[in-house]
């Protein structure tokens, strides 16, 4: 076996992303070493690399390895890996992990309150080889290609969660989608799958709009229309929405969307705007009973359901797969990204090819 990969890695104290070669890592006690076979590009990875997301340098850590939505098969296990995981395995990796010293992570006593993000806080699966701790794994079945596993640690299962768990969707209940991106893409075929309806997508991109409607949204409309809130309280008999889902993370969209909340209607932010949070006049947001709840990624129970649900063809994001390149072309990946070159869904970095 060789003893270097190549991977693509981002300088911490630079901020410049590039292909490299390093050395195949090893992995500690209660890790498994993966054969990456499939690896998505994130926008998180691009707010990375063009400095919106901005990674400071840290001991022992000048330079990372990008790339948290990663599917591989086990290739060598640690000393201290349970029998559960065997060599061979399909498995995909959780888009991070607990840090293991905070006081809930010592204690027991909830959720990791600094939790570790992979292609972050440690490397991720843009590479050859990547590792992982034993309990970010899930068991990936044959029904399974290697590209949709790897997509669903944060393309799908962000929006799943913020859907089934924060929103609390209920069948019929009205959606609004503001963003169909990676993630928009996905919420719709979602709230579609869940029962949703109307599904209302909002994107300034006709080229988004015209992709929620082949997804199964039920309109699609352009958020800067000056008829725009008269044509949602027309979708929805008058009544507005009852799920308003920012996965656009800005402050704009925050605002028109809870304008067009109906009673005991939920506003869940889903994208980060790094910006404060206004409701507006209090005594209608009271009288009318709605919410705004904060939304962040998923736990590891929603990623064992999603494998389920696609496993037995209750879910298919086959469709989501617009490109499969090698991994040695990740920067011309990063670059069809950022200028939405094929309105993409989701890319995926494949060694070997």
């Amino acid at each position: 076996m060789p003893s270097t990969m190549l991977a693509g890695r981002f300088d911490l104290t630079t901020g410049k992303f590039g292909m490299e070669t390093v050395a195949i890592p090893e992995p500690g006690p209660d890790e498994v070493r993966i054969k990456v076979a499939a690896a998505g590009i994130c926008l998180s990875d691009i707010h990375i690399i063009d400095g919106t997301l901005r990674l400071e340098p840290r001991e022992g850590l000048t330079k990372v390895t990008l790339g948290h939505e990663v599917s591989g098969v086990i290739e060598k296990l640690g000393s201290a890996v349970p029998p559960l995981w065997q060599l061979g395995m399909r498995v995909l990796l959780q888009a991070g992990q607990s840090c293991g010293g905070c006081p809930s992570c010592v204690g027991r006593l909830g959720p990791c309150v600094k939790p570790l993000t992979r292609g972050v806080d440690y490397d991720g699966g843009w590479a050859e080889y990547a590792l992982a701790r034993f309990d970010t794994l899930v068991a990936v079945p044959d029904e399974l290609s290697s590209e949709q596993a790897a997509i669903l640690p944060d393309a799908v299962s962000t929006p799943y969660a913020a859907i089934v768990e924060t929103a609390q969707l209920k069948p019929a209940e009205a959606v609004g989608i503001w963003g169909v991106g990676g993630l928009g893409a996905h919420a719709v075929q979602l709230c579609r799958a869940f029962g949703a309806a109307p599904i209302i997508a909002i994107d300034p991109l006709p080229g988004a709009r015209e992709r929620a409607l082949k997804l199964g949204a039920d309109a699609a409309l352009d958020p800067r229309q000056p008829d725009f809130r008269e044509q949602i309280k027309s979708l929805t008999g008058r009544r507005g929405l009852d799920v308003a889902l920012d996965l656009a993370g800005v402050q704009q969209v925050r605002e028109q969307a809870r304008s067009v909340l109906g009673p005991m209607g939920r506003l869940v932010l889903v994208g980060l705007a790094g910006a404060p949070l206004s409701l507006g006049l209090d005594v209608p947001f009271c009288y009318a009973m709605q919410q705004v709840r904060g939304h962040y990624g998923s736990y590891p129970r929603h990623l064992h359901q999603l494998v389920s649900l696609s496993r037995f063809r209750r879910l298919d994001f086959s469709g989501s797969i617009s490109d499969v390149l090698p991994l040695r072309d990740a920067p011309l990946g990063v670059e069809r990204l950022i200028k939405k070159e094929g309105n993409p869904i989701r890319l995926i970095l494949r060694p070997g090819i």
